[in-house]
């Protein structure tokens, strides 16, 4: 039988702590989401002055990072290089900004961010996501 890292309230309060400092040193307005390995959301945070369409977008960047298993920016990519049938996946967003949690090898979540220029976005995922390591 295998055994895996598990995320707990503490873990995600680090992350979204790690995520929230990157956004603020750089005067960035923007949702935070933590999910579980299932894309099951634990945590969401949304900064002053983000729009609120930003909550849906980094849920959805989030999740597609946990199951894809990678950045969502490898979807994106993907469909940008023409293989639209990427499209029609069972991911809920092609967009960059949605990083796995990874430890051990294993991914055991992801963090998803949207609200900025969808790199500034995997900046601060990438801030969360790797705080643990």
């Amino acid at each position: 039988m295998k055994t895996k890292a598990l995320l707990s309230q503490t873990e995600v309060s680090q992350i979204l702590a790690a995520a929230r400092t990157e956004a603020h040193s750089n005067q960035w307005a923007v949702t935070i989401v933590i999910v579980d390995d299932g894309g099951h959301p634990l945590a969401l945070e949304r900064l002053d002055g983000c729009a609120p369409v930003s909550a849906y977008i980094a849920t959805e960047k989030a999740r597609t990072s946990a199951l894809g298993r990678r950045e969502s920016k490898g979807y994106e990519e993907m469909v940008n290089g023409g293989r639209y049938a990427f499209l029609s996946a069972p991911l809920l967003t092609s967009l960059e900004g949605g990083v796995p949690i990874i430890v051990d090898g294993q991914v055991i979540g992801a963090v998803g961010v949207s609200g900025v220029k969808s790199g500034q976005d995997a900046q601060v995922a990438k801030a969360g996501a790797q705080c643990l390591s």
